[in-house]
């Protein structure tokens, strides 16, 4: 179960990157992170209307902020790289987060690695190398932002997972689009641009998808370690690569489909075992 609700994640995710390409070339960044946040809330707002009063209380107020701060820092970071990479190698950047996960897990909440895990880390890790294929070796800024945002994602995903125990994903997301809001509020302010409707249509689209990407993300953290369900966020690669295709023509050669095939082998190798062992 949360293998699968990783993937519908993922899915949601790339959907809302789709909608940040919309979006950046008539918005500046720090408005579209503004308006995620507050948008996010009120696609919260049923839930925080009939059950706020109940589950909002919380003792770990702290790292409600502590985790927005580096989830907002992720999501600026992740938003640049949507609006200067293409669909396809700025979806395949984030999925470097997988790599970190494990490590930060371990360093972090001393979750053990198992040996399986590990090569299927390594499998997934080539099938990503094999997608990105750095042009002639030359690596911009914005893929350094890309993998900025794959560090911080990964401490992010951690962080949620030492909260699970006690807050829910609906707790936790308020908090996300709360403190976020906050966050990015001064920043937005100092670069505003009134959105036009259709941009309304965009952002209100890109605070569903990555509301329920956040929601779907939380829940499916507090029922495995984090280490275990890292190598199932590779499944965005796939739907990344088909949706640039699609859309901008973004064309998949041989080493594209054997990136994509080691993806697939690294979440089956993890599964595989989750299964011997339960």
């Amino acid at each position: 179960m949360g293998a699968a609700l990783i993937v519908a994640s993922e899915i949601f995710l790339v959907t809302s990157g789709i909608f940040v390409r919309q979006l950046g070339d008539g918005l500046p960044l720090e408005v579209i992170v503004l308006m995620r946040n507050l948008l996010g809330l009120v696609w919260l707002m049923p839930w925080i209307l009939r059950r706020g009063r109940e589950e909002l209380p919380t003792s770990r107020l702290h790292l409600h902020f502590m985790r927005s701060l580096i989830g907002v820092s992720a999501m600026t970071c992740l938003f640049y790289a949507w609006t200067h990479l293409p669909l396809a190698q700025a979806a395949m950047l984030k999925q470097m987060a997988p790599f970190f996960v494990p490590i930060i897990a371990l360093w972090w909440l001393k979750e053990s690695i198992d040996p399986a895990l590990k090569w299927a880390i390594i499998v997934g890790f080539a099938g990503v190398g094999f997608i990105l294929q750095p042009d002639e070796g030359v690596i911009n800024h914005a893929v350094l932002v890309g993998l900025l945002a794959a560090v911080l994602g990964a401490t992010a995903k951690v962080s949620v997972r030492t909260m699970r125990s006690s807050e829910s994903p609906q707790k936790i997301v308020f908090y996300f689009a709360f403190f976020g809001s906050l966050l990015a509020a001064v920043p937005a302010a100092l670069n505003w641009m009134t959105p036009t409707p259709v941009q309304w249509m965009w952002l209100v689209g890109l605070a569903a998808s990555s509301t329920l990407a956040q929601l779907l993300l939380s829940r499916a953290y507090g029922m495995a370690p984090a280490g275990q369900l890292g190598p199932f966020t590779y499944s965005s690669v796939i739907f990344a690569a088909l949706m640039g295709w699609l859309l901008w023509d973004e064309q998949l050669n041989i080493y594209t489909f054997a990136g994509i095939s080691l993806v697939c082998i690294a979440g089956f190798m993890t599964l595989r075992k989750r299964r011997h062992t339960s």
